[in-house]
């Protein structure tokens, strides 16, 4: 339970870390599929140096997977306190697990938020729901639900698509509203400004093309790539729109 908590706590500082995401998708001929998205906050480890070699908690190997369908019956309670709304919104999360490997000898934090899907357009209700766990009134804070569930909210819906001819992926712009994950602030731009945020989608046909530039098709043209800046989610999250249209 003690190196638990102090995994918590550690995903509660990579947050604010350099840290980069990875978003990865397969679909199916039939439009099902899986998707994850995955918190490489390994850099933290390096950046921690000798204090975390001094933790003996930090020292301890862990590797496990839970899903947010039982966290969630624990808070059960606090839940019911909350508006319809926000707890509808937890509810669409239920079919997610999360792994967490950590290993400070081998410099090893990551943090995987996985599910199997039957239409892609289920992702952005769960991606919309990631993005707003940490602000969620009554779920416990010290609970790993708010502290390692949570993306950074970029004041974004997002929305996909996908009809067998095209696939498209598109943020759109919230209204503004004045709240504190509005603005990061100066102080924590340099620390976005050297992680990414990549996209990896592994389709059943050929791409024929993409619209977004820098994007990497395989050899076997099933699949693609795109690194985008991470300041670019959090500020300007439409620029990683894009279609991808098939042969």
């Amino acid at each position: 339970m003690k190196s638990f908590k102090f995994l918590v706590g550690l995903v509660a500082v990579s947050v604010f870390s350099s840290c980069n995401f990875t978003e990865d998708m397969y679909i199916n001929n039939d439009g099902t599929g899986k998707f994850s998205v995955a918190m490489d906050a390994s850099s933290l480890m390096a950046m921690a140096g000798k204090e975390v070699e001094k933790n003996p908690e930090a020292n301890k190997v862990i590797d496990s997977t839970f899903s947010f369908k039982t966290l969630l019956a624990t808070k059960k309670d606090s839940i019911s306190k909350l508006p319809k709304e926000e707890q509808e919104r937890l509810k669409k999360l239920e079919n997610y697990t999360m792994s967490m490997k950590m290993n400070a000898k081998e410099g090893q934090m990551l943090f995987t938020m996985a599910a199997d899907f039957k239409n892609v357009t289920e992702i952005e209700d769960a991606m919309s729901s990631m993005s707003n766990i940490t602000s969620t009134n009554g779920i416990d804070q010290s609970n790993p639900l708010a502290k390692a569930g949570g993306l950074p909210n970029n004041n974004s819906k997002l929305k996909y698509s996908y009809n067998g001819r095209k696939f498209s992926r598109k943020a759109i712009l919230l209204p503004k509203k004045d709240v504190e994950n509005d603005s990061l602030g100066e102080a924590y731009n340099m620390i976005y400004e050297s992680s990414t945020y990549t996209v990896k989608y592994h389709f059943p046909k050929k791409i024929k093309k993409v619209s977004a530039a820098g994007a990497v098709i395989s050899d076997d043209k099933k699949s693609v790539t795109i690194e985008f800046p991470f300041m670019d989610y959090m500020k300007e999250p439409e620029k990683l729109n894009f279609e991808v249209e098939f042969e």
